[in-house]
């Protein structure tokens, strides 16, 4: 089994915290012709392609300008890095050496500067959502730059009986969907009740996510059937909306 998660905008790399052993990224070729393009474009341009701020395109085009593939060695845990509410409910900085160890097997995060990531793989500051329009070469977006790599690396290295867990956004989860891979993918659909209904809360569903991925770590979870017992924070499972290839939990109140 193979757990994929989504990325997040923010980033901490202001604590140097490091769990166990790291990791080099594993397309370094790949991400250095991302990060070249990045490093030519100015903050207005940025601003643009990626829909931010000034304050926002002017740090990150610091960060473009930064980063180097030389440095890779310097940069900080993909788990411990990242900050958004996916990785606050995670809560890797609690994890054990031999957590963070379990977790670098089971679990991918999926990058648009990166392409596939472990938790204990060292990353510099970026910010570079899957779904930027971003020409790269011949290929018109990211989506089509990673999808050559992926598709070979997954080939020699994911066995095709391998259950994927889908913890990811569409946005990112779309990246491995396109490979067309013969593994069986399981997605999970977090629903909380307001207004009357069961409905995806985006801050909930994106905090859930990370609570079942750190349900994973916590219990060596490597058949996704176990996934049913997923009982945290008030969620449980519905096996009237849940289906072979779908898992769907609620909750009645936060």
């Amino acid at each position: 089994m193979k757990t994929i998660l989504s990325p997040a905008k923010s980033l901490n790399f202001e604590e140097d915290l490091r769990i166990g052993a790291a990791t080099q990224p594993e397309f370094m070729e790949e991400s250095a012709k991302v990060a070249r393009k990045m490093a030519g474009l100015s903050a207005p341009k940025l601003m643009k392609l990626q829909k931010i701020s000034a304050p926002l395109a002017k740090l990150n085009r610091q960060r473009n300008l930064e980063w180097s593939a030389e440095n890779w060695s310097k940069g900080k845990q993909a788990a411990l890095a990242f900050t958004g509410d996916v990785y606050q409910g995670m809560e890797a900085w609690n994890w054990s050496e031999e957590d963070m160890s379990f977790a670098s097997q089971q679990i991918w995060i999926l990058s648009g500067m990166y392409g596939l990531l472990q938790p204990n793989t060292l990353i510099q500051p970026y910010r570079l959502e899957m779904g930027t329009p971003l020409p790269i070469g011949r290929k018109k977006n990211l989506y089509e730059f990673w999808q050559a790599p992926l598709k070979s690396h997954l080939k020699e290295t994911l066995d095709a009986q391998e259950i994927i867990v889908n913890l990811a956004s569409k946005e990112y989860a779309q990246v491995l969907k396109q490979l067309e891979l013969p593994n069986k993918f399981i997605d999970v659909e977090f629903l909380d009740w307001s207004k009357g209904e069961y409905k995806v809360l985006s801050f909930f569903a994106k905090k859930a996510r990370g609570l079942m991925a750190n349900f994973i770590v916590q219990h060596r979870i490597t058949d996704w059937q176990e996934l049913k017992d997923f009982n945290l924070a008030g969620y449980y499972l519905d096996t009237a909306r849940s289906a072979n290839e779908k898992l769907v939990f609620l909750r009645d109140q936060q």
